[in-house]
């Protein structure tokens, strides 16, 4: 469930009314019963989001890796928190993957591993983009308020960011809300690896948050080729898509965009 009601007070007034609150709380995702991470998200599309993470942490590279997805521990919980994942070839196929992603999750939470060297690394273990999507000024000047009038949690909340995916033509293909931008972008990557459908170089990735460092990595590891963000992109993060080959576009709204790259 998206969100909750909670009884607040409202000022002026002090009026004690019923509100709509998103939902957040933990989920632990495991590869073959060991815990590799633990994410603070909003219930639901946790399949999608266990997917998406292994894809954009370099774990996986495709749905051929991911033998089984499901939630585990008691079925009668309101809401699950732990996906159990089982790889094809057993966690050792997949060891140096696992290790790679624990260290680099855990620097990039101490901010040891950050700047030009993370281009770097990401550019010798992912080769630039093939394909960059030339998307018509028109159809990116839709994106916004289509994803707006789907956006059923944050209209009862204000709280939850949203991640889409959106043909060349501006058709919206899969839409995902999460408290967490991160976990949003994973979700909806999560959805096409478990469809079978990376890299993901035929869709545009529409994000209502900022265009930050760690969103254009996950794109770029799934082969996004062209990002829409309705905040600011960062240095960094206009660095990645340059050196990528990808195509960046930041306050992307009905009226008005800024491009940055592509």
């Amino acid at each position: 469930m998206s969100h909750q009601d909670r009884s607040i007070t409202r000022y002026p007034g002090a009026e004690v009314v019923h509100d709509q609150v998103a939902s957040e709380s933990p989920l632990e995702i495991r590869v073959e019963g060991t815990s590799v991470a633990i994410t603070m998200r909003t219930p639901g599309d946790d399949l999608d989001l266990a997917a998406g993470f292994l894809l954009t942490e370099g774990v996986i590279d495709g749905a051929d890796d991911l033998v089984a997805l499901a939630h585990i521990g008691d079925p009668a919980a309101r809401d699950p928190n732990t996906v159990d994942c089982r790889l094809a070839g057993g966690v050792e196929a997949h060891r140096a993957e696992l290790e790679r992603a624990t260290r680099e999750l855990y620097a990039t939470s101490s901010c040891g591993i950050c700047g030009k060297a993370s281009i770097d690394r990401l550019q010798l273990r992912y080769p630039p983009l093939t394909r960059t999507l030339v998307v018509d000024p028109t159809v990116l000047l839709t994106l916004a308020d289509q994803v707006r009038a789907r956006q059923q949690g944050h209209g009862a909340t204000g709280g939850l960011h949203a991640a889409a995916l959106f043909s060349p033509t501006g058709e919206l293909t899969v839409l995902r809300e999460d408290v967490g931008r991160h976990n949003a972008v994973d979700k909806v990557l999560g959805h096409r690896l478990r469809t079978d459908r990376v890299p993901v170089d035929d869709a545009i990735l529409f994000t209502t948050s900022r265009a930050g460092f760690e969103i254009i990595q996950k794109a770029r590891v799934a082969g996004v080729s062209a990002v829409a963000a309705m905040g600011a992109p960062t240095t960094l993060a206009v660095d990645l898509a340059c050196d990528s080959g990808m195509a960046l576009y930041g306050f992307v709204g009905p009226t008005r965009f800024n491009q940055y790259s592509g």
